[in-house]
C-alpha cells in the first residue's frame, strides 16, 4: 500500500478519503437516527431538541475545511522527501504479527492522551476563541459535528499524525483501521443517543469508555469530560462531570411518552 509520489495526487487521496469516511459514517448515522428512527427513538435522545438545519450546514462546511487541513498535513508528512524519515513500515514481518495487532490499541491510547491534554489546553480562556469556539457552537451535537473545527484546531487535531509518523512504527493497514475507528467513535460521541447498556455507568468495562452522554455533557456545559475514547484521564484528573452517573441513569430510565 503505497501513497502517490505526486504531491497533488497525494493531497487528493488524503482529502477524498477523509470525505468518504465522514459522509459514509456520519451520513449513515444521521440517516438512521435523525431521519429514519427520529419519531420512534426521539424520546431517548440525550437532548430532546434537534439542531437546526443551519447548524448542520455550518458543521459540514467546517468539516470540509478540516479535511483540507488534514490533506495539507498529510502532504507535509508523506511527501517523497519526508516519508523516508517516518516510521511507517510496509512488511508485517518487520515487526511481527503481535506488534501489528497491539499497535492498533496503542494508537488509541496515545491519541486519547494527546486529545485529552490538547483539549483541556484549548479550553483555556486565552485560547478558546482562537481554537475551539467553532466546535462549541454545536451545543446540541449531531454526527456532522464530529469534525467541525476552526482552522487552528484542525491543525492541533492533525498533530496526532505527526506523533504517529515519528514516534510509533505503524503499518498502513493499522493507520487505515485507526482512521476508520477514530471517525466512527467521533460520530458516536456526537450522535445524541447513548448506546451503552443500562448499567454502563458502573460496569467494570463500559465505565472506562468515553460515552456519547459524556461528550454531550461537554458540549452542553462547556466543561469537564475532555476524553475521546476513554474516561481514564477524566477520572484520574477529577474532570468527569459530577452529574454524569445521575444523568446516565435518568436517560436510561426515561419513559416512552
Amino acid at each position: 500500500m503505497l501513497l502517490p509520489e505526486n504531491i497533488s495526487h497525494l493531497f487528493s487521496v488524503i482529502f477524498i478519503a477523509s470525505l468518504i469516511r465522514y459522509f459514509v459514517i456520519a451520513g449513515l448515522a444521521f440517516l438512521i437516527y435523525y431521519i429514519g428512527l427520529k419519531n420512534k427513538v426521539s424520546y431517548k435522545k440525550i437532548q430532546l431538541k434537534f439542531p437546526k438545519a443551519t447548524d448542520y450546514q455550518r458543521e459540514i462546511l467546517y468539516s470540509l475545511l478540516t479535511f483540507l487541513i488534514f490533506g495539507i498535513v498529510g502532504v507535509l508528512l508523506y511527501n517523497p522527501s519526508v516519508r523516508p524519515y517516518t516510521l511507517t513500515y510496509y512488511k508485517i514481518s518487520d515487526y511481527g504479527w503481535p506488534y501489528f495487532i497491539f499497535s492498533f490499541f496503542l494508537t488509541l491510547l496515545i491519541h486519547d492522551t494527546y486529545f485529552y491534554w490538547m483539549h483541556r489546553l484549548m479550553h483555556h480562556p486565552k485560547l478558546f476563541k482562537y481554537f475551539h469556539k467553532v466546535h462549541h457552537q454545536s451545543t446540541n451535537p449531531s454526527p456532522w459535528t464530529s469534525f467541525s473545527f476552526q482552522p487552528l484546531e484542525g491543525f492541533v487535531e492533525a498533530g496526532i499524525f505527526v506523533v504517529f509518523a515519528f514516534v510509533l512504527p505503524l503499518h498502513p493497514i493499522i493507520m487505515l483501521s485507526f482512521l476508520i475507528f477514530m471517525t466512527a467513535y467521533n460520530v458516536y460521541g456526537h450522535l445524541g443517543w447513548e448506546w451503552l447498556p443500562k448499567d454502563g455507568h458502573k460496569h467494570w468495562f463500559w465505565k472506562w469508555l468515553n460515552s456519547s452522554l459524556m461528550h454531550n455533557q461537554h458540549h452542553h456545559y462547556f466543561k469537564n469530560n475532555y476524553g475521546l475514547y476513554f474516561s481514564f484521564w477524566d477520572r484520574a484528573m477529577g474532570t468527569l462531570d459530577k452529574n454524569y452517573e445521575r444523568e446516565f441513569i435518568a436517560l436510561k430510565e426515561r419513559p416512552k411518552p
